[in-house]
């Protein structure tokens, strides 16, 4: 499509032969064949006096971070990826995700709760037990394990899946549609850096929109446990992409995605108008890398978090929201938030076991 349009709107000629850019050996094996694996320590020294290996200087994200600057007669990209940064993800998605890439759909939610994923196994495969007709036609969970929908072929490679003695770092499950336009849901586990670590890695799929579904402390009075936040600003206090989005870049609001949430609460909680903002705040969210904020020093402080999130006027608190706003803001991914209040810890009613899953 990409060249269709150049070849339309600039009547260039395409010119089509052998790159200058190797590929690194460790990226030319298929699914399942690791060369390093069954070297030793010795042998995989010497591999680089005869393969070429991967070279981080062709993976970095000047593109996509707008910092790129071509030296002088080089070409232009065309895409906000080169191939080797492709291939590094294709592996990394396999390594933390336990599962293909191939298998990912075009919209992706993560989340911070495994209960979240049990609900998603639930629904995944009720809606391929063939009990009626859909559009989905297989569930997809960690170790390639896929299950058809009943009357549909296998395909090659299905009979390779295993589920792994231990899950991944962060299990994707896929409930997958022919035209890839199913949904992807992966537990991202707590906190920022894993949250820009996978974003990282599926940006080069180029998904449709990815959504952040999760726990978060309410910081208003008026919440209740319970209630939902629809993030329509996000304070940065993450600090995993200050060097690639600098803080000055503001993180706007998706309408399309904001409605979209916004009627998903009204259809499951069946209410309206008044009714569906007593329950539903839209606001800012603050993301900060310290789950421990609260035992931060108060007294004699200049500022704290407390005072910062009130000037914000922030209305919840998470770990990861922002991250995954700004790294598809970065990567050109639509994105949103969607979030359930599981503590007041400004109220007195800080997270304690039980509190998270009522």
């Amino acid at each position: 499509e990409q060249f269709r349009l150049l070849l339309k709107n600039h009547h260039v000629s395409l010119e089509i032969g052998t790159g200058t850019q190797p590929i690194p050996v460790h990226f030319s094996f298929a699914e399942g064949d690791h060369v390093e694996g069954s070297l030793s320590a010795e042998r995989r020294q010497l591999m680089r006096d005869v393969f070429d290996l991967p070279d981080l200087g062709a993976m970095d994200d000047g593109i996509a971070n707008g910092t790129h600057e071509p030296r002088r007669g080089e070409a232009h990209p065309l895409s906000l990826f080169t191939a080797p940064r492709v291939d590094y993800s294709l592996h990394r998605l396999r390594h933390y995700t336990g599962t293909a890439p191939e298998h990912f759909q075009n919209f992706v939610l993560f989340t911070n709760y495994q209960f979240y994923i049990d609900e998603f196994i639930k629904l995944g495969h009720s809606l391929i037990d063939g009990a009626a007709p859909g559009e989905y036609t297989a569930f997809v969970e960690p170790g390639n394990v896929v299950t058809r929908r009943p009357g549909t072929p296998a395909e090659p490679g299905d009979e390779l899946g295993a589920a792994p003695p231990r899950l991944p770092q962060m299990p994707a499950y896929h409930l997958v549609r022919p035209d890839r336009a199913g949904i992807t849901m992966v537990n991202i586990g707590v906190g920022p850096a894993n949250a820009k670590t996978i974003t990282d890695h599926i940006a080069v799929l180029r998904p449709h929109a990815w959504l952040m579904l999760g726990h978060c402390a309410g910081l208003r009075n008026t919440q209740q446990l319970g209630d939902y936040v629809l993030a329509h600003g996000y304070v940065r206090e993450d600090h995993v992409l200050d060097e690639d989005l600098p803080l000055w870049v503001p993180i706007p609001p998706l309408a399309e995605v904001q409605l979209a949430l916004e009627q998903a609460v009204a259809d499951v909680t069946q209410l309206q108008g008044y009714e569906l903002k007593k329950i539903l705040r839209t606001g800012t969210v603050a993301s900060t890398d310290n789950r421990n904020w609260e035992l931060l020093p108060s007294r004699g402080a200049v500022t704290t978090p407390e005072r910062r999130f009130s000037q914000s006027r922030a209305v919840a608190l998470d770990m990861e929201s922002a991250t995954i706003a700004a790294n598809g803001f970065r990567f050109r991914v639509p994105y949103g938030t969607l979030l359930c209040v599981s503590d007041k810890p400004l109220h007195g009613e800080i997270k304690l076991p039980g509190m998270a899953n009522h």
